[in-house]
């Protein structure tokens, strides 16, 4: 039957019409067309070569009868047959040469027919890849609109609308509203005596600091002290230079003498925004017990008052605010004065070294209540503080001596009792080792201090050595509970910690330095006298770990918040703004500048995706998706005081330390964000893949990539990431002077590729917080760090289930030499380590932060001074922060670059600086802070047997 007329195939025939449905569905004919071609190539050349085979068999018997029979007849015919035979034997001749010819031409008719065969195979093989592909897509477009699907949804029933921050609310100067309530300054409290009306939440809480000229100089004061602190204000984001918008006035003053302090009252009431003391911070310097207390019977009104030294009826707590005495460093680096946290335990348990202070003649009175305004009834002698010769004080009075106070005679017997306890611990156990001094050294010497308390000995550099040889400091509160701080007792809490011995702070009433930020339990042994007969017990029961914590504690602390003017500084207005609950002000990003200049547009170059596998999908194909940020500012974010390592004076866009919640909430009623796999029905394979699971909400990430003069092996790079899921943008951080190429093709990825101009080659450069980096998670790489994309999914999967560590896939450990005692760096195999190398790593944008502006400056100068170990230094600073291990995943150990330059980190000179840069850190760290993990990540499903029918989480890993 004849096709029909419209050039179509009629319906049921399978000539021309089934080779074009062929052509239109090549997943279902190309196998029946290509074995056909086979058939036919394969059977013809059989069948064309026996037919002729036969035939000139058959031809040459029949010519071979009948020349014999002519040849019998030659000699009966003569020469007539002979000719014809050599006419037929020609003929023969010819026959053959011509079906031999018609075989070279069928020869090549098959070889023609193999080429195009071959080329269909191509073509199929083509067709097949591009189904494949094309399939894959689809599955990939399909997980992505699901994916949108589930976003739509989450907008349309979001009952957290996320908007930006509240605009900048500031006060004006007619803005001054004095609280009702109405108290005696004695009485003061924060919503008693502070005007929030002019501090917002949203405010940044500006701060007006008066010139310090105008309260005069103390001659006990180093003016070096006065002029860091006043550079700490300046450096300040909050200090502002217009008082009309100041949510709190500081005035820094120091010493005064007690004939004149009319004249400061009258200062304070003169200056211009005074307003009765309202929302001002009067600041009182400190550095020598012989200051005197500036403020005594000064009218200071509802203003807060910052000093050492306070009286149980002059400080105002919760509203007052105790300083650290004034000794801590004006410039340079506060490590370089601090000694080693290990060994634990040292030449002695417990030191103390002290004289009480009493005078007879001015006897233990306790403050009488205040009339007022700071004004104190005469006849109160506790507070004096002057010198004192050591002839006219007695170590403890005797019993026809005392008194005749009931609560005085108490109160020396019960210093007398803390002396025969101690006396009788360093004579009777021989366990341990104590250093108790009574008596000060040198009879001629002065002793300084309160009556009641007990004055320091030697110099500092004694004391110092003294309490570097010291597991615990042993600080006796003044005998009389009527004072609430001493400059002395903070000055053995500050000597203290700075050489890292433990306080014991015998006398629980003591008001403690910024006690509102610093949590002082942590770093010091807080005990009422009472428990002195249980001292020595009590510190006995302090394992290795627990005094080593303290001490690196306490070390923190005193690096943050007291060991120079300018922390100092930062520390007291943060206590005030704390109170307040306003956020601290924004940390700083590093600009971007792009390497391009606005004129010149680099040249982009279509790429194919080299990496992709048919049978994984490891992600769906999203558009970029920033992190949110700055969205815990008024709830828990002003908390910062509470991570001990870290910079509490800044508020960063987003930390690793944040709440997880509970499992049930993202199905219930916070389900915004999340993509838990199969709905929360779990899964593997096509569920694993589909979406991101774990316990945070859906996010990206950055890919960083440090680059210097490798160009092509930078492309390379680049290229490689072309597909890779949840992939936000690419930072290539440019460290070279000379700009890239001209005519250097960039690869299209999908994702932005943002090459970044850096001020010098520096590998500081690689940690720096770019502007443009918008996610918390960070992939940082090397140029020639080669890793497949379903290793990087999973380590960016690993990550978010451990944000705060870092994860990546090369590791090194630190070794001890045992001779040198000092620590080696070790790239060998080996089955325990305590690094993780960030040339191929993920870790959170807040250390970037910590490394760039928080960080000793001496270890980023070494990073520069060897350009090497940055990826040490970050390492140290991220196990400092945590305590804890990095992460390593998959079994990669090393990397190899086909092709690549050779890299510093072959050469010889390449492990010495690596071993001295971890032995330059322990110094500045005061410790090794790095820990050692013996496991790896793997995927849960890795080398589990499952069915057939069933996909693994990923297919290698």
């Amino acid at each position: 039957m004849e096709p029909p007329h419209n050039g179509q195939p009629g319906r049921g025939h399978h000539g021309n019409g089934g080779f074009f449905t062929w052509l239109r569905h090549p997943q279902r004919g190309l196998p029946y067309l290509i074995c056909s071609i086979l058939v036919i190539l394969v059977v013809l050349p059989f069948m064309i070569h026996y037919y002729l085979s036969n035939y000139s068999l058959e031809y040459d018997v029949a010519q071979f009868a009948a020349s014999h029979s002519k040849s019998e007849g030659v000699e009966e015919f003569g020469p007539i047959r002979t000719s014809n035979m050599h006419f037929q034997i020609q003929e023969l001749k010819n026959i053959r040469t011509s079906v031999n010819n018609e075989l070279l031409e069928l020869e090549k008719k098959r070889q023609t027919l193999q080429s195009l065969v071959a080329s269909y195979n191509d073509a199929i093989d083509n067709l097949k890849v591009t189904y494949q592909t094309t399939n894959q897509e689809l599955d990939r477009l399909k997980v992505t609109f699901k994916n949108l699907q589930a976003e739509h949804e989450e907008l349309l029933q979001n009952k957290i609308p996320h908007i930006a921050a509240p605009r900048r609310i500031l006060p004006t100067l007619d803005d001054i509203a004095v609280s009702g309530l109405e108290a005696p300054p004695r009485f003061c409290r924060m919503h008693i005596c502070f005007d929030y009306s002019r501090c917002s939440l949203t405010s940044q809480f500006p701060v007006y600091v008066y010139n310090r000229k105008d309260f005069g100089a103390s001659a006990n004061v180093d003016e070096s002290v006065t002029h860091a602190m006043m550079q700490g204000f300046d450096a300040s984001p909050h200090v502002t230079d217009d008082p009309d918008i100041a949510c709190l006035y500081v005035a820094l003053i120091t010493e005064y003498s007690s004939n004149v302090s009319s004249t400061l009252e009258d200062l304070l009431h003169q200056l211009p925004y005074w307003n009765s003391g309202v929302n001002h911070l009067l600041i009182n310097i400190a550095l020598d017990p012989t200051d005197v207390d500036v403020f005594e019977g000064v009218d200071t009104g509802r203003a807060f008052v910052a000093s050492s030294s306070f009286s149980d009826f002059s400080f105002r707590a919760g509203f007052d605010i105790v300083l650290p005495p004034a000794l801590g460093i004006s410039s340079g680096e506060v490590w370089q004065h601090l000694p080693m946290i290990v060994p634990a335990r040292r030449k002695y348990l417990l030191m103390f070294s002290g004289e009480y202070i009493y005078d007879k003649l001015e006897p233990l009175t306790f403050r009488k209540a205040s009339s007022g305004y700071g004004h104190f009834n005469e006849g109160t002698v506790l507070h004096n503080s002057t010198y004192v010769s050591r002839n006219s004080r007695h170590l403890l009075e005797s019993e026809n001596e005392w008194s005749k106070s009931d609560t005085l005679k108490t109160l020396l017997y019960f210093e007398n009792t803390i002396v025969e306890v101690l006396k009788s611990i360093q004579t009777q156990i021989e366990s341990d080792r104590f250093f108790f001094e009574f008596v000060c050294p040198g009879g001629s010497e002065k002793l300084v201090g309160l009556n009641g308390e007990w004055a320091i000995c030697g110099d500092e550099e004694r004391r110092a050595s003294l309490l570097r040889q010291s597991t615990f400091s042993l600080i006796l509160a003044p005998t009389n509970y009527s004072v609430s701080s001493t400059l002395l007792t903070q000055q053995r809490v500050f000597e203290s910690l700075k050489n890292g011995a433990v306080p014991v702070i015998l006398g629980d009433y003591l008001a403690l330095p910024f006690a509102e930020v610093i949590r002082w339990s942590e770093v010091a042994v807080l005990l009422p006298k009472a428990r002195i007969t249980e001292l020595h017990f009590f510190l006995q029961t302090f394992v290795d770990a627990d005094i080593l914590e303290m001490r690196r504690r306490g070390r923190i602390v005193f690096e943050t918040y007291l060991g120079d003017a300018r922390s100092a500084a930062d520390t007291v207005l943060a206590v005030v703004r704390a109170r307040l609950k306003i956020p601290a002000f924004p940390t700083r990003e590093e600009p971007s500048p792009s390497v391009f200049n606005d004129s010149f547009v680099p040249i982009k170059e279509t790429v194919v995706d080299a990496m992709l596998d048919a049978e994984e999908i490891l992600g769906p194909v999203e558009p970029p998706m920033n992190s949110p940020r700055y969205r815990r500012n008024f709830t828990v974010g002003w908390d910062s005081f509470h991570l001990l390592s870290g910079d509490p004076f800044h508020l960063y866009p987003f930390t690793p330390f944040e709440p997880v919640m509970p499992a049930d909430a993202k199905f219930v009623g916070s389900s915004y964000g999340f993509r838990p796999i199969g709905h929360g029905a779990g899964g593997a394979g096509k569920e694993f893949g589909e979406a991101l699971g774990g316990n945070n909400p859906r996010e990206q990430f950055t890919v960083v990539i440090l680059t210097y003069e490798r160009e092509a092996v930078l492309i390379s790079a680049v290229t490689r990431l072309k597909g890779l899921p949840h992939l936000n943008r690419v930072i290539v951080v440019w460290n070279n002077a000379r700009p890239p190429s001209e005519d250097l093709r960039w690869p299209e990825i999908g994702v932005d590729v943002h090459v970044v101009r850096t001020a010098k080659n520096s590998l500081n450069n690689r940690f720096l917080p770019y502007d443009a980096i918008q996610t918390e998670a960070i992939l940082s790489l090397d140029d020639d760090a080669h890793l497949r994309h379903d290793e990087i999914m999973f380590g960016f999967r690993i990550w978010r289930e451990a944000r705060d560590r870092i994860v990546g896939f090369p590791g090194r450990y630190n070794a001890w030499d045992i001779n040198h005692e000092s620590w080696l760096y070790n790239s060998n195999y080996s089955c325990e380590l305590s690094m993780v190398l960030t040339g191929a790593a993920f870790f959170h944008k807040y250390y970037t932060f910590l490394y760039s502006y928080v960080m000793p400056q001496s270890i980023r100068d070494k990073v520069d001074e060897y350009l090497n170990c940055e990826d040490l230094a970050m390492n140290f600073l991220v196990a400092h922060v945590t305590r804890k291990p990095p992460i390593k995943v998959t079994s990669r150990w090393t990397f190899r670059c086909p092709g690549c330059p050779k890299a510093l980190s072959v050469e010889d000179s390449h492990f010495h600086e690596r071993h001295k840069c971890l032995n330059f850190f322990v110094q500045v760290y005061g410790y090794m802070p790095l820990l050692n993990t013996q496991y790896r990540a793997d995927s849960v499903l890795f080398k589990t047997r499952i069915p057939h029918e069933k996909q693994k989480c990923f297919k290698f890993i």
